[in-house]
């Protein structure tokens, strides 16, 4: 059976989603390097990241897309610069993906990861048998935890997790969108 996939390239006017394995490496790790302080305390791949890992992690985010076990966008601006990533992960169960995201430092708090978020959460709903989107984060990282309500999902509950990052304490918050909930959100806007 053929795996269906979302959209290769998503258009959000001044910001493009494009699949993270079709980006330069060069670019991208230079994204990556500039914001590591911005991204170590919350992100593990951060500490002590260089071109090989990026190098790494497009070709993984090539891999998987095909074959559908994750999709991986670059976010890219209008001169086709990468400024982070948005993804799609089959990490929460059949019917499921969870979402993970990260913005390079200069573009934080201008409403970047909430359109690709957003974006995103249309392009898995429009999947067959997508029932729910997550997001998990660390309960101290207030950035993450601003994007999910502005995105319409509500609080699923809290778990143990062991920290990985620096500044990641031992509690995980997890945020669910169901389609129900999808649907008849978008319902009250058309």
């Amino acid at each position: 059976m053929a795996v269906l996939h979302p959209p290769v390239r998503i258009e959000l006017g001044d910001l493009t989603l494009v699949p993270a394995g079709t980006v330069s490496v060069a670019a991208l790790d230079s994204a990556i390097e500039r914001s590591c302080a911005h991204l170590e305390p919350w992100m593990p791949w951060a500490s002590g990241h260089g071109l090989d890992e990026t190098r790494g992690f497009v070709a993984r985010s090539a891999a998987s897309w095909d074959t559908g076990e994750e999709y991986v966008y670059a976010v890219v601006t209008a001169t086709g610069a990468p400024i982070g990533s948005v993804g799609l992960h089959r990490r929460i169960g059949e019917g499921g993906f969870e979402i993970g995201y990260w913005v390079h430092a200069d573009h934080v708090r201008r409403g970047v990861t909430t359109r690709a978020v957003e974006a995103v959460v249309r392009a898995a709903f429009a999947l067959p048998g997508v029932d729910r989107v997550e997001i998990h984060h660390d309960e101290a990282n207030v950035a993450s935890a601003g994007v999910p309500p502005r995105v319409g999902f509500r609080g699923a509950g809290r778990t143990a997790k062991e920290p990985l990052a620096p500044a990641e304490t031992h509690v995980q918050v997890v945020w669910r969108l169901t389609r129900e909930d999808y649907l008849a959100r978008d319902a009250v806007y058309a």
